[in-house]
């Protein structure tokens, strides 16, 4: 490869990302009301005054990865729960080295750098050292590791705070930081796991998860049920599958949810998208189809996949003044195929 110059290598370094989190979100498209999930979260876009505004705030600062990457895909930034977002932008020379790094690990390694609240520094201040802080990323938590009030300098998961209250809006805050929250090598594709926000000791101020006892699930009947019964292709997916999902499972998974389509579009067994799909189609708890009408609108359904929950809606009836249940714009069509104490199949119209 011919060498280029710093400004040539960096353009073509963000758009790189850019069109890869363009690319990933094409081929794997969210539910259509993913970013309305309660009526005062107002999903940013890439024309919203807020985000141009950011973005500009961030680029000034020569923050121009991240900068692109809030203006063009400012929803990998967005909360599901909370109106409100803190970001800790990363600077550009720290992603330089995450070329070799798939995208889906890139929207994680940004959604472990963004709070689902609004923490400006002086906040940020008065929180005591240890104190663990939310992150988009499910199951993921920061830790403030150091504070200094008379310097007013801070450390998250002992990085450096370089650029405090960058950008100060209503709902969002940024802040710049010297390098990753977590140590990134090549060809990674999760974040690993941390020691620092792990113990009872050091809860995270929003949440507290509770604890189920697990069952297990009878796999091989639930791909032996599939595939005698026309949804050959989905039970070759989930089989293809089956040992990673069984090792990534949740230790509290007290029972699931089928989503099963008749065929997988455009996905073969050896598609490196078939993992995240088949994931997706799998809610982690089991629910009947009455237990799933009996929830509100916009309510959401938590997934195997870890970054990727699916949404309630219902759409009106053409001449009729019934309404039509939707989960992520995908219709149930065959309710309640198959049933157990630990698992329900439920058939749908076409693939998530």
């Amino acid at each position: 490869m011919g060498c280029c110059c710093s400004l040539d290598c960096f353009v073509y370094f963000v758009l790189s990302i850019a069109l890869a989190f363009m690319a990933v979100s094409t081929t794997l498209p969210p539910p259509p009301d993913s970013n309305i999930t309660k009526p005062n979260v107002r999903p940013l876009s890439h024309r919203d005054p807020l985000s141009l505004n950011a973005s500009q705030a961030l680029r000034q600062s020569n923050f121009k990865a991240i900068s692109t990457l809030l203006h063009i895909s400012p929803e990998i930034f967005l909360s599901s729960s909370s109106p409100n977002t803190t970001l800790f932008a990363i600077d550009d020379s720290s992603l330089f080295n995450t070329s070799s790094l798939p995208p889906l690990f890139l929207k994680q390694l940004l959604q472990y750098h963004t709070l689902p609240l609004r923490l400006p520094m002086k906040d940020l201040l008065e929180k005591p050292q240890g104190t663990c802080l939310p992150t988009l990323l499910r199951h993921k938590s920061v830790q403030i590791s150091t504070v200094d009030k008379e310097s007013r300098t801070a450390e998250v998961n002992h990085v450096m705070i370089s650029h405090p209250d960058m950008f100060l809006g209503d709902s969002l805050v940024i802040h710049g930081v010297l390098g990753p929250f977590s140590p990134l090598q090549p060809h990674m594709d999760h974040i690993p796991h941390s020691s620092l926000c792990q113990s009872d000791t050091n809860k995270t101020i929003l949440e507290e998860e509770e604890e189920a006892v697990p069952v297990k699930i009878d796999w091989t009947r639930i791909i032996q049920l599939l595939s005698s019964n026309g949804f050959v292709p989905f039970a070759i997916g989930l089989h293809s599958v089956l040992n990673r999902i069984i090792a990534d499972q949740h230790k509290n998974l007290t029972g699931i949810t089928i989503l099963a389509t008749p065929s997988l579009v455009s996905l073969s067994s050896a598609s490196p998208l078939l993992y995240e799909v088949m994931r997706r189609h799998i809610i982690a708890q089991r629910l009947t189809n009455k237990e799933v009408a009996s929830m509100p609108d916009k309510a959401l359904l938590k997934t195997l996949d870890p970054y990727q929950d699916l949404i309630i809606t219902r759409t009106s009836v053409v001449n009729s003044s019934s309404q039509r249940l939707m989960i992520s714009g995908v219709e149930i069509v065959a309710p309640d195929m198959f049933s157990s104490s630990n698992f329900v199949i439920h058939g749908i119209s076409h693939t998530l």
